[in-house]
This record gives structure tokens, C-alpha cells and sequence, in this order.
């Protein structure tokens, strides 16, 4: 008696096919028009429309924003708010002594905590996800998975950015430029993997799509604090990092803001603002931070592949985000 099979049996969809895997335009115009607005609203005035706009958009929306957004996707993982609650409090406790503690007047003080702070925001998370909880690095962000969208995303917003912020500018001496361009690049690196991939990522899994995007962008512009930076001026970090979220969320790809969205933009502010006045020799430190970051995830990345099965869990998942 041979088998058969029901016609009546529904085909099941590769991943690829599964509409939650699509980049949806609306959100891609949202991050541009967003960007293209920091050249031509005033600083206040962005920073109320871009969150109220974004608001708005995801209570009308529907299909693969709202369905994860609205729902909390089970129950609470009280492990994973605990230890990135922990993480953020000793990152930012480590940015608050380098800047406001050490400060200028203790050089070497203030670099150490503040490299302290750049490395544990990206090992913490790394070392917790993929050794603790045995979770691939991509639910982190950090992989080659939807390469394509990820990388004409990225362009797309970074070309963006460059077009508003460099169209016409003239360069100061290299001296002046290339440290900081060095520095962007580390801290960009280490708020993508933290704040994106693990903060943005673990409320995501916990409490939808809507509120991590929501409470990422807040969490943002708090640990600006640890910089010694004012209430006057997160009300736009926390537009920002509204703008951050939703692009990381598009693909959910660290690539998509790093290396060129998020350090671009840090690197214009901080050589517009012209208080920061890194010599050379910075250069060698930071990039010492970010061989650090690298090889945690080099570490992290042999060591899921040497795991039993470990191909079998390589497999694509129709999960907005695999746990």
C-alpha cells in the first residue's frame, strides 16, 4: 500500500518566501526621509517628529510590523533582562568614570575605563549569547544572513547621510580628522553589537517589536549620560537611536549600521563640534579596542561551529529573530 498525499495538504513555504523576511519599503522611507530631515528641520523640531512619525506609522501599519509588535511573544526571559540590565549599568558606570570622574586631566585613567567599557559592551553580550545560552552570533546581529538587502540598505542610508553632511565640506588637516574617524569607528562597532543586536535583540524577544524599538532607542540616549552629556540633549539622542532601531530592524544586521551609518555620523558631530582633540597615538589604542571586539567574535564564531550539530542550527529560520 503505497503512501499519498492529500491534495488538500498545505505547501509549506521556504524561508525565503515567508513575508516577515521581506524589507518593508515603508520603514526603509521612514530612516531616509529621517535622515534627509536633519539638514532641513531644526534639531528640536526633528527630534519630536521623528519619534511621533514613527508612532504613528507603526499603529497604522500592518502585516510584518505589526503582527510581532503588538503581541508579546511569550513569557518573560527574566535571565536575559537581568544580565543586560547589568551589562548596561556597568558599561555605562565605566563611561561615566573615564569622562566624568578621570576626565582629561587623568589621560590614562579615563582611556582604560572608557576601552573597559567599549569591550565589555560587545565580549559581555558575546560571551552570554553563544557560550551561556548556546545562541548562534545572528541572533546578535552579527553574521552574513540577508547579506544582499543588508549591504544596499546600508548604502543607501550612509549615502545618505554622507550626501547631507559632506556635500561641499571641506576637510580639516588629517591630523585633525583621521583620529577621530578611529574612535567613531571602535564606539560604532560596540553600539551596534550592544545596543542593537543585544539590548534591541532581548527585548524583541521578550516583549515584541514595538517596545524594543521603543525602549532601545530610550536605553540609547540614557547611556549618554556616562559621557557627562545633559537632559538637553537626549530628547534628540533618543530620536536618533528611534532612527537606529528601525534600520537595524529592517535586516537585523549590524551591518546595515556599521561600518559606515552610525561611525559617519558620530565622526561629523564630534569634528563639527571640535572639543575633542585625540593626538595620533590615539590611533594605535582604539585600534587595539576593536582587535578585541574582533577577536571575542572570532572566538565566539569557532566556537558555535565546533558545537555538536552546530550545522544542523546554521539552517535559515522563518523567526524575525533565531533564540
Amino acid at each position: 500500500m503505497s503512501a499519498t498525499i492529500s491534495p488538500a495538504t498545505p505547501r509549506t513555504r521556504p524561508a525565503a518566501e515567508v513575508p516577515a523576511r521581506r524589507v518593508p519599503l515603508l520603514w526603509a522611507g521612514f530612516v531616509v526621509v529621517s535622515l534627509l530631515g536633519l539638514d532641513v528641520l531644526d534639531q528640536t523640531v526633528w527630534s519630536i517628529a521623528v519619534p511621533l512619525t514613527a508612532g504613528a506609522l507603526w499603529l497604522g501599519s500592518t502585516g510584518w510590523w505589526r503582527s510581532p509588535s503588538m503581541t508579546r511573544p511569550g513569557a518573560l526571559d527574566r535571565r536575559d533582562l537581568a544580565v543586560m540590565a547589568a551589562l548596561y549599568l556597568a558599561v555605562v558606570g565605566l563611561f561615566r568614570l573615564a569622562f566624568v570622574v578621570f576626565t582629561t586631566d587623568r589621560l590614562l585613567g579615563l582611556f582604560l575605563s572608557f576601552a573597559g567599557g567599549l569591550v565589555l559592551g560587545v565580549a559581555g553580550p558575546v560571551l552570554y549569547t553563544v557560550w551561556l545560552r548556546r545562541r548562534p552570533l545572528r541572533s546578535l546581529g552579527l553574521g552574513t544572513h540577508r547579506l544582499q538587502p543588508t549591504l544596499a540598505l546600508g548604502l543607501l542610508f550612509a549615502g545618505v547621510q554622507a550626501l547631507i553632511m559632506l556635500w561641499g565640506y571641506r576637510l580639516p588637516a588629517p591630523e585633525d580628522w583621521v583620529p577621530l574617524l578611529v574612535m567613531s569607528l571602535t564606539v560604532g562597532l560596540f553600539e551596534a553589537v550592544f545596543f542593537r543586536g543585544f539590548v534591541q535583540g532581548r527585548l524583541q524577544a521578550n516583549l515584541g517589536t514595538g517596545p524594543a524599538v521603543a525602549g532601545a532607542a530610550a536605553l540609547y540616549a540614557l547611556y549618554h549620560v556616562g559621557y557627562g552629556m545633559g537632559a538637553g540633549e537626549l530628547g534628540f539622542l533618543f530620536a536618533l537611536g528611534v532612527v537606529y532601531a528601525v534600520a537595524y530592524q529592517l535586516v537585523e544586521n549590524v551591518l546595515v549600521l556599521w561600518p559606515l551609518l552610525t561611525p559617519l555620523g558620530a565622526w561629523f558631530n564630534n569634528l563639527e563640534a571640535g572639543d575633542i582633540d585625540l593626538p595620533w597615538a590615539s590611533i594605535l589604542g582604539f585600534a587595539d579596542v576593536l582587535g578585541l571586539m574582533a577577536l571575542v567574535i572570532w572566538l565566539a564564531y569557532r566556537h558555535q561551529h565546533r558545537r555538536p550539530g552546530s550545522a544542523r542550527r546554521r539552517q535559515p529560520r522563518p523567526t524575525a529573530i533565531p533564540d
